[in-house]
């Protein structure tokens, strides 16, 4: 067994399905003490996580409730992966749906990472890596509410960067493209991804595990140098 993170905890944020999975997985592989977030709905996740918090990010109460949980967990890594996206023409986004798209993508990671940092600072040490988007670095059609909070997520990403990286908190943002999870899969049919697919150069969907490698590399005492970027793992999509 790897045991990179032995002695580190991790909290992740939409830990149970997806991405985050795949991310809490690798964490707990490599001994960290993980600690997920999930929605709430149903029974409790299985055992990728060792402890579980649910949380829904659309109540402003229950994000304070989270970041409360965060500051008293003193985590060495926060993952904010959580997200929502809606799709819609510009004219046609209603302000709940606008403000609903920021307040978990944005405000929820601003209020997680506020709680993780005095932690990181006593012990003069710490990672946050924020799970924005390829559309957080280029953009198209319908995705106004979406864009505007993954580039907003990385001007923030920038900005604790400038401020802590000096104190030995390293704070970076993933941009992944296209991840073949079962969201994907149901959302865009077979015909949908063969479409994207035509798009990207490497030739395929990313694997969930090829994003979590990546996560793990920046949260890790490897990076040492790495700080206020904004990486795209998206096949060269969002380059050519």
């Amino acid at each position: 067994m790897d045991t990179r993170f032995a002695n580190k905890k991790v909290f992740i944020t939409g830990a149970s399905r997806g991405l985050g999975r795949a991310i809490a997985q690798a964490f707990r592989a490599q001994g960290a003490w993980v600690i997920g977030t999930h929605t709430g709905i149903g029974s409790p996740p299985d055992a990728v996580c060792q402890e579980w918090i649910a949380v829904d990010f659309s109540d402003l109460s229950q994000i304070k409730t989270c970041a409360a949980v965060v500051l008293q967990a003193e985590p060495d890594v926060l993952v904010n992966n959580a997200g929502i996206n809606k799709i819609a023409p510009f004219i046609e986004i209603t302000p709940e749906d606008f403000q609903a798209i920021q307040q978990v993508n944005v405000f929820t990671p601003f209020l997680l990472c506020q709680a993780a940092i005095p932690g990181m600072l006593r012990k003069g040490w710490g990672r946050i890596v924020n799970i924005s988007s390829v559309w957080g670095k280029i953009s198209k059609a319908h995705r106004a509410s979406y864009s505007a909070s993954k580039f907003a997520l990385d001007g923030m990403t920038l900005a604790l960067a400038a401020e802590h990286s000096s104190n030995g908190i390293l704070a970076n943002c993933i941009a992944p493209g296209f991840v073949d999870t079962e969201l994907t899969q149901r959302v865009l049919g077979n015909a949908g991804i063969q479409t994207l697919i035509s798009a990207v150069p490497v030739g395929r969907l990313a694997q969930a595990d090829e994003v979590a490698r990546l996560t793990l590399w920046l949260a890790s005492e490897e990076n040492t140098y790495l700080a206020g970027q904004n990486i795209a793992i998206d096949g060269g999509f969002s380059r050519v």
